[in-house]
């Protein structure tokens, strides 16, 4: 396998609010297996999924919907390496490759982290500079890239 093969292809999503753009809150959800850490909701692309099925798909297995609009994409694939105690649990994959999308809830979307396999334990909405400081510090150099992008792009 090539070192390109080791990281698992997976999407993400920056979620604002219903209220956006003129509240420009970000939705962090706490892990449930890992106390104390806050992340935007992602999964692994299933083979020959398409990465915008893939989005609507984690979507609603994370928070229960997938009624969102998809404002931007972020323009290109950004990656990360596992800590080791993660590593353990995810071979062969050594770190993730992602494609991050800023959605926007609908008015009438319900968001229901008790899911049928329930990753998350928590969440809230936050601002962006709450965002950085909560998130995982082994995923903080992609989410500073992102959401900086974001925002030099006028969108958050």
């Amino acid at each position: 396998m090539s070192k390109k093969n080791l990281y698992r292809p997976n999407v993400a999503m920056i979620i604002v609010s219903d209220t956006y753009p003129q509240k420009k809150e970000i939705f962090l959800a706490q892990r449930n297996d890992l106390r104390g850490v806050w992340q935007f909701p992602q999964g692994g692309i299933d083979e020959g999924e398409e990465v915008i099925e893939a989005l609507f798909r984690e979507l609603e297995e994370e928070i229960g919907t997938n009624r969102v609009e998809v404002i931007a994409e972020y323009p290109e694939w950004v990656s990360y390496d596992f800590p080791l105690k993660i590593a353990q649990n995810m071979k062969p994959f050594i770190g993730q490759k992602q494609r991050y999308f800023l959605v926007k809830l609908h008015k009438n979307a319900k968001i229901n982290i008790d899911t049928k396999e329930p990753e998350f334990s928590d969440y809230k909405f936050v601002t962006a500079d709450e965002a950085l400081t909560l998130s995982a510090s082994f995923k903080k150099d992609v989410y500073e890239s992102v959401i900086n992008y974001f925002k030099d792009e006028g969108l958050l």
